[in-house]
């Protein structure tokens, strides 16, 4: 078990954004660098205690599902060696196994959801309106039931500490035009159905997750960010399903519960995490990791 990464420290290139999790650095007029730390962040709120190796997962993660997934999208991976872009040996240590070379793309304001299940909040709307997201699903329905089809929930981006914000779809094409909006949530909903079926035969429901879409110089979109990792997804072990009751989840919901009973107001800054729920949050990326993928993670 390393010692978690909470901030990086690239000197020989210069940091142009620092979010929840990544650390991005500036290389050239095309391409940037995004590094992966520990960092947790719960509430919208970034915590004091890191996760060790969480970093190592969400990068190796994302790009496994990034490579599975090459024939639904292009991505923003250069294939470049993050290593080769800084010469000194105590930053290279830094980017071993959870950093990547990315393509620099116009970032389309919104957070592209995809819902497979009904839970969360889109249980709560459904509860009272019938709705998910203003969209009208079947009467009937309970807690954690499979959708017959997925559907696209948009958002609006918030800024580190502030709230995303679902949006309808009218406002989503406002945002980001009529055309785009409906490659978004094609594009978007193939991606989610083509990992959701992969997911299952590693005994891995996947009820919901997010992406990011960018465009190149040219137009074409592109998914960035992350994919499909824990931080960006709602996972579920399929022999702990049942219709009626939401699953416990390979995601930081472990964290959430000890943050929600330790009286916290959810408003910076954030209490420590006591190290056992550091490690089982630690242990629960891992195993959602080696199921997904059938290998064990690369640590530096």
């Amino acid at each position: 078990m390393n010692k978690p990464l909470l901030e990086t420290s690239i000197k020989s290139l210069k940091r142009i954004h620092q979010g929840k999790v990544r650390d991005i650095y500036d290389i050239d007029a095309n391409t940037m660098l995004l590094v992966s730390t520990d960092r947790l962040s719960a509430f919208d709120v970034i915590l004091p205690t890191g996760i060790a190796n969480k970093g190592a997962m969400l990068t190796q993660m994302a790009n496994f599902w990034f490579e599975k997934l090459q024939n639904v999208v292009p991505n923003h991976l250069t294939g470049i060696d993050p290593v080769s872009v800084v010469t000194d040996g105590a930053e290279k240590a830094q980017l071993a196994n959870r950093s990547v070379v990315v393509k620099k793309l116009k970032a389309l304001p919104i957070e592209a959801i995809v819902r497979g299940y009904l839970v969360g909040s889109g249980w709560k709307e459904y509860k009272a309106k019938g709705t998910v997201c203003g969209i009208q699903l079947p009467a009937g329905l309970q807690e954690a039931s499979k959708l017959p089809e997925p559907i696209f929930t948009p958002s609006s981006k918030a800024a580190v500490g502030e709230h995303d914000e679902n949006i309808s779809l009218d406002e989503c094409a406002a945002l980001i035009g009529k055309d785009m909006a409906a490659q978004v949530a094609k594009v978007a909903i193939a991606l989610y159905s083509q990992a959701a079926e992969y997911a299952l035969t590693r005994g891995i429901i996947i009820a919901d997750t997010k992406f990011e879409f960018g465009l190149d110089e040219n137009g074409v979109l592109h998914v960035m960010d992350e994919v499909l990792t824990p931080d960006s997804s709602r996972f579920w072990p399929a022999e702990s399903y049942a219709v009626g009751k939401n699953p416990p989840s390979y995601d930081k919901q472990y964290v959430r519960d000890w943050l929600e009973a330790s009286g916290w107001n959810k408003t910076p800054p954030a209490p420590a995490l006591p190290d056992d729920v550091a490690a089982k949050t630690s242990e629960k990326y891992m195993e959602a990791f080696e199921r997904l993928t059938g290998k064990p993670l690369s640590i530096s």
